[in-house]
């Protein structure tokens, strides 16, 4: 029997691994947000079938688009769509890119439980990462200067996050940045006046999702797309999927599938009717 190979979240954080691929193994990389759901998707893959292993990890959406423009990874998790020029080069390489919705998110802005902010409009957070709300009693807070955490720039979350909330306008630069969900989230735990964002999935007691207008993210709002930062998360082949790496995407877009995403704290794909 191969033996199962899966990256781990430790301490909340999502770690890299660093597999060398063998026949019979399906490498999948890139989004540490979509990273948990196809862990767990992963599992019960392979306790299904046991003869194929999955070599799973992060690194970010850009990175992982960027393992499979190079053919070092069969599937590229991306919580954001790949851009022209990515699709281009996966062409000029011989190749097509091939999308698969996986799930979908709701990225939700976090701040310490002891905040007593509980709401904010989409304004009012482009102005704090904009850098002109510096001061949480400027949005109905305690008097303490605000700590602004965001993801890096090879980041899928990152990329809509500028979409949906910024606008246009650019992170400020004394923005604390993080490589994944998981060290956002422990970085906001751990400072009562910082603010951050994160995918639906990663939504923990030690931090406090904020509502947006007085809409909460929750799995409802996302799969209606009432909450205004809600999303696809995806997973790419290189060409159309075969063997191995068919059988495993195949399985995730499954009913069976789809019950890990659920259970991992993301919304399942709608049932086909």
């Amino acid at each position: 029997m191969k033996r199962t190979l899966i990256s781990a979240l430790v301490a909340g954080c999502v770690g890299l691994a660093s597999f060398a691929a063998a026949a019979g193994t399906v490498v999948v990389n890139g989004s540490t947000t979509v990273l948990p759901a196809m862990q767990k998707i992963s599992e019960t893959f392979m306790a299904k079938h046991k003869d194929i292993q999955v070599s799973l990890s992060g690194g970010g959406s850009g990175h992982g688009i960027k393992a499979l423009m190079d053919k070092t990874t069969d599937v590229a998790m991306a919580s954001r769509d790949m851009k022209p020029a990515e699709v281009e080069n996966v062409k000029k390489n011989g190749g097509e890119a091939v999308r698969f919705t996986v799930a979908i998110d709701a990225i939700v802005p976090i701040v310490h439980p002891k905040n007593t902010v509980k709401d904010l409009s989409l304004q009012q957070i482009r102005d704090i990462y904009a850098g002109r709300i510096t001061n949480w009693k400027q949005v109905g807070g305690p008097d303490a200067r605000i700590t602004v955490v965001s993801r890096d720039s090879s980041s899928g979350t990152f990329e809509t996050w500028e979409e949906l909330v910024m606008k246009g306008e650019r992170v400020q630069q004394r923005a604390l940045l993080q490589a994944s969900n998981g060290a956002v989230l422990q970085t906001v735990a751990k400072n009562p006046n910082a603010i951050g964002y994160v995918g639906l999935g990663y939504i923990t007691k030690d931090i406090k999702g904020l509502s947006i207008s007085g809409k909460v993210a929750s799995a409802e709002t996302a799969l209606s797309r009432d909450w205004p930062l809600a999303r696809d998360l995806y997973l790419f082949t290189n060409g159309q999927p075969a063997g191995d790496v068919k059988t495993l995407i195949d399985y995730a877009l499954s009913p069976e599938g789809q019950v890990s995403v659920k259970e991992v704290g993301f919304v399942p794909l709608p049932a086909k009717k």
